[in-house]
């Protein structure tokens, strides 16, 4: 088992813990900085459920993946990659059609999309 790689894979993983139980507990919160709001019940349950319960699942596959249970980790690992360069392939769509914006949060979010993805990848 490569540490390295087990290591990336859970600290990838803990983010998504986060984000997960953040956009559980604080749906509002999570979304401000992108100039949504999540008023009303439907739109925090939408917010918990693609942020906070499908985080909170990537995060469970990670560490599954960076305790190398099973046969899982190429694959798991390799999904959860492409579904972050996948994120941050949408932000640069996004830019084609919409006028520039400031660093944060966007292109902030970009990097870390970016650069997890691509560390998840490498490690496979």
């Amino acid at each position: 088992m490569n540490t390295v790689a087990s290591l990336t894979i859970a600290v990838i993983g803990v983010f998504f813990l986060a984000m997960g139980t953040y956009a559980l507990v604080a749906p509002s919160a999570l979304v401000a900085p992108f100039r949504l709001s999540a008023r009303s019940p439907e739109s925090r349950s939408e917010v918990r459920a693609v942020y906070g319960g499908f985080g909170i699942a990537m995060a469970a596959v990670l560490g599954v993946a960076a305790l190398d249970i099973g046969d899982i980790r190429a694959g798991a690992v390799t999904t959860v990659g492409l579904a972050l360069i996948g994120m941050a392939g949408g932000r640069l769509v996004s830019r084609l059609f919409d006028p520039a914006v400031r660093f944060y949060p966007i292109w902030f979010y970009f990097g870390i999309e970016f650069v997890a993805g691509t560390a998840l990848l490498l490690s496979a």
